[in-house]
């Protein structure tokens, strides 16, 4: 099945709570300390207890704080809870009031959306330094001027990388006025920065150092040269900046150390006169800029001690000159600065602020991708995004994981990935750094890099480099995170890497399959994304032997089914089953039910999946996909192939309304669903009443399209063979009778019907025919004779179909009938099954022998009125026959 790769997408602030009521497993275990052998979890120190709370997610902290009194006393310290971070969980104001006992020290806090934003002065954490969330689009000023007045002890603010639309200079004044220790703040996407603003910072704020307006639409220059403070200022992204103002006053700014002025229109001429006019200035980043880029005749080498980033330098050489030290010019510079014992104040501000800004300018372009940045992601980029995946700062590490999922991805419709930047991450090291990451106690960490791992791996040789660093047991372990970001991004990645037939043991190895079924139950009612890759990934492991047991044992055919159930594709107006849960997106539906598909040609499944309800849910499916995409449409039709290989599962089908949308699938363009279609109403032709159906339903004339001109020829096979099965008789005595159901058409023209199928049946079986060939191997009984017409007759496909004991019976009692068409198709269709090298056809001939083929056979091929068409196929069967036997007994 397909593979998904994704870019960075925002995402809802919906998740679970932070603090679990009670944690089962943990209590039994603590009640059951007096047996033998038992650690006793409350002798351990308290120190020690500690460390282990810290190693663990808010979530888990908080659960086994609950287990016991010391326990709860130990993990409400205060050095548990200096820093928290909400953004994979629902916090709202009252989750926000029940972890206020523990925030009162708090120090340093993540957040994520406007409903967590307005749920932050719930806390009470008065003592808040460090503010910082994404995804920040509906906060307004009113919630951001009370979060500011509320922390007045703030010194650090960041809001992005998405725009705070709602965001004006009204609440900059009102967090300038507050918020008197602020040294750094970085807002992303506001609209407007005005003077009156800019200025309030520069005169309440005498501490500011680090000031980013980043993707904003209006900043004013000239204000932002009177603050004085500033030590590091970002406007990456920012449009409508007079380039001449600033290149003529910010030069003057006599602390300034950075200046990142990325992804914007600069000019070469203000970047050579703040390089050549700045005391201070020391590092300028003017990445992606494209009037400077212009201009190849632009050097900054004659800049001494300043430094110049963009797409045309040597960013890792230029990096390690700020060591004055000519050894450091690896790829790992940021790394090196780390270990070193320097102690350059100024390069220990430059460092992070410079990880901080390249990430964020590195995945702005990742997201955006242009045309021209080829080299740079293979040479530069994907190596400054692998070493600042090493940084100690956790938002940095996010973004560059972020990036590196990003900037592969070349089409993430049709999940096209760049395979030269892929294995370049592979090359320096990526696969290793990011499982590294992977396994970190950090939810936001997990998330990010199990998104790059499952991009990366749309590559085979990255696939295999995954697997073989342990990946897929890390990715398994992923997949059962009760963080449903988490969770996903690791269902995705064992979705790409099920691809790979190589790779499908060793997931269910390692629990992948009972997780990923587990995936479908939890999120059943609300995580899309989640379910899509699920089903994706047990889509692809069904389809493998020994992992569609295993599926089926960890009760994947009942998640499926429920899945097919209970939720609905993109697109689709009506309805299915009733009431429906959230929406999914079309390729959840098409995964779930390529899964059923794959599932359904094991007699166990099978039963299991009817014994669910997956006829129904199944047929509500075929009902509602007519307008959807062919790959739907071929899984629609395919599953309910699978299901109708059982008689009673055929019946059921037909009587719950499956036969119209499998007649409106055979009208399909296009070729898969063709066949798919063409074989599902063969099987249901089999039982009369879905034969009598069929007809009314006006489905001869569909199969007859079919036979005629599908460009399938396993698909004019099968619908020929359905057309014979209806109108080899049995239909006739069943429609005497009646169906017995309300609405049967009394209109319906069987003998029309019956000459319309026999003439186009005639007429396809005769395309294998050749004349000269049939005529020599009348005349001789030589086997070269035969040989010659099997060859011309044979469909390599129709070798993979296998019959039953009664469709068997059926082709040789058919071979007795008085139409000499339907002899001679049966004579065909039994030759197709027993020819030497099918798959099926010892089991076949073994079927004839039971239902006395050979005497059958014998009168066929010598009957004096049959047609030579007949009497030649009947021989090959024999021939065939006989020749089965032969080996079976030797």
């Amino acid at each position: 099945m397909s593979r998904r790769v994704r870019r960075k997408v925002a995402r809802k602030s919906k998740g679970n709570d932070v603090v679990a009521s009670s944690c089962p497993e943990i209590r039994d275990e603590v009640l059951d300390l007096e047996l033998p052998g038992t650690v006793d979890w409350r002798s351990l120190p308290d120190d020690t207890v500690i460390q282990l709370l810290s190693c663990l997610s808010y979530r888990d902290r908080a659960s086994l704080s609950s287990t016991c009194r010391t326990w709860r006393t130990l993990g409400s310290s205060q050095c548990l809870w200096n820093t928290l971070d909400l953004r994979s969980h629902r916090f709202d104001a009252n989750m926000a009031s029940s972890l206020a006992p523990r925030c009162v020290h708090l120090q340093k806090l993540r957040f994520r959306g406007a409903e967590s934003a307005d749920a932050i002065i719930h806390l009470r954490a008065r003592n808040l330094c460090e503010l910082s969330g994404d995804y920040c689009r509906k906060i307004t000023d009113a919630t951001l001027s009370v979060i500011a007045a509320r922390h007045e002890l703030l010194e650090s603010l960041q809001l992005g990388p998405d725009f705070c639309e709602r965001i004006s200079s009204d609440a900059i004044k009102a967090i300038a006025h507050c918020c008197p220790r602020l040294s750094k703040l970085r807002l992303s996407g506001i609209r407007d920065v005005n003077a009156d603003a800019i200025n309030a910072l520069a005169k309440h704020c005498p501490k500011l150092t680090d000031i980013g307006f980043i993707d904003c639409l209006n900043v004013d220059e000239l204000a932002l040269g009177n603050v004085m403070s500033v030590h590091f200022l970002s406007v990456a992204g920012t449009s409508s900046m007079k380039w001449g103002v600033v290149s003529h006053l910010w030069h003057k700014l006599p602390n300034l150390i950075g200046l990142d002025v990325s992804r914007t229109d600069i000019s070469p001429s203000a970047v050579a006169r703040l390089l050549s006019l700045s005391q201070s200035l020391r590092v300028l980043c003017a990445l992606n800029c494209p009037i400077l880029e212009e201009d190849t005749s632009f050097s900054a080498s004659k800049y001494k001690n300043k430094l110049l980033i963009s797409l045309f330098t040597n960013i890792f050489e230029g990096l390690a000159s700020l060591f004055f030290d000519s050894t450091k010019k690896g790829k790992n510079v940021f790394l090196d600065w780390r270990s070193s014992k320097n102690n350059d104040k100024d390069l220990n501000e430059i460092i992070p602020w410079l990880e901080w800004m390249l990430s964020h300018t590195l995945l702005r372009s990742a997201e955006s991708p242009q045309q021209g940045l080829d080299n740079f992601w293979v040479e530069q980029g994907g190596a400054l995004l692998l070493s600042l995946m090493q940084s100690s700062q956790e938002d940095v590490q996010e973004r560059a994981a972020t990036g590196l999922a990003t900037f592969v991805v070349i089409d993430d419709e049709n999940a096209s990935i760049d395979c030269g930047r892929a294995e370049a991450v592979m090359r320096d090291g990526g696969i290793r750094l990011l499982l590294g990451l992977a396994k970190s106690w950090r939810e936001g960490l997990q998330s990010e890099a199990a998104k790059a791992i499952a991009n990366l791996s749309v590559n085979a040789n990255v696939a295999k480099a995954v697997a073989e660093e342990g990946g897929i047991e890390i990715l398994a372990g992923l997949a059962r995170s009760m963080n449903k970001l988490v969770a996903e991004e690791a269902a995705g990645g064992l979705w790409n890497l099920s691809v790979g037939e190589e790779h499908k043991g060793a997931i269910a190895e390692a629990g992948g399959i009972k997780a990923l079924v587990d995936l479908i139950f939890k999120w059943s009612s609300s995580g899309d994304g989640v379910l899509e890759r699920a089903a994706g990934a047990l889509a692809n492991l069904a389809a493998d032997d020994k992992c569609s047991t295993e599926v089926a044992l960890a009760g994947g055919v009942h998640a499926l089914v429920m899945l097919a159930r209970n939720c609905k594709f993109e697109g689709v107006q009506e309805q299915l089953r009733g009431a429906l849960c959230h929406s999914l997106c079309h390729l959840s539906w098409q995964e779930a039910a390529g899964a059923l598909w794959n599932l359904s040609f094991d007699d166990r499944n099978r039963e299991a999946i009817a014994a669910a309800g997956g006829v129904q849910a199944l047929v509500a499916l075929a009902q509602s996909c007519s307008n959807a995409s062919p790959g739907l449409q071929e899984r629609a039709a395919g599953a309910l192939w699978g299901l109708s290989v059982s008689e009673a599962n055929s019946i059921a089908i037909g009587r719950e309304g499956g036969v119209a949308p499998l007649i409106a699938l055979a009208r399909s363009e296009a070729e898969d669903v063709h066949e798919t279609a063409a074989g599902a109403l063969w099987n249901l032709a089999f039982n009369p009443g879905n034969a009598l159906r069929i007809v009314e339903e006006g489905g001869v004339s569909a199969l007859v399209d079919l036979c005629s001109s599908s460009v399938s020829k396993m698909a004019r096979f099968m619908a020929a063979l359905a057309l014979a099965y209806m109108f080899d008789g049995r239909m006739d005595e069943f429609a005497l009778v009646g169906t017995g159901s309300e609405g049967i058409s009394k209109s319906v023209s069987l003998d029309g019907a019956r000459r319309m199928a026999l003439k186009n049946i005639e007429t396809f079986v005769l395309m294998f025919s050749d004349p000269q060939a049939f005529t020599a191997a009348a005349a001789s009984s030589a086997p070269a004779a035969l040989s010659q017409v099997t060859e011309g007759a044979r469909i390599q496909e129709a070798g993979h179909l296998r019959c039953s004991g009664a469709e068997i019976g059926r082709f040789v009692t058919m071979l007795r009938n008085p139409s000499s068409i339907l002899k001679t198709c049966a004579a065909f269709a039994l030759l197709q099954f027993t020819i030497p090298g099918g798959r099926h056809a010892v089991h076949h001939a073994s079927l004839m022998q039971n239902a006395g083929a050979a005497r059958v056979l014998r009168g066929a091929a010598a009957a004096a009125t049959a047609p030579l068409e007949a009497k030649i196929f009947a021989r090959i069967v024999l021939r065939n026959f006989e020749y089965h036997q032969i080996e079976h007994t030797a």
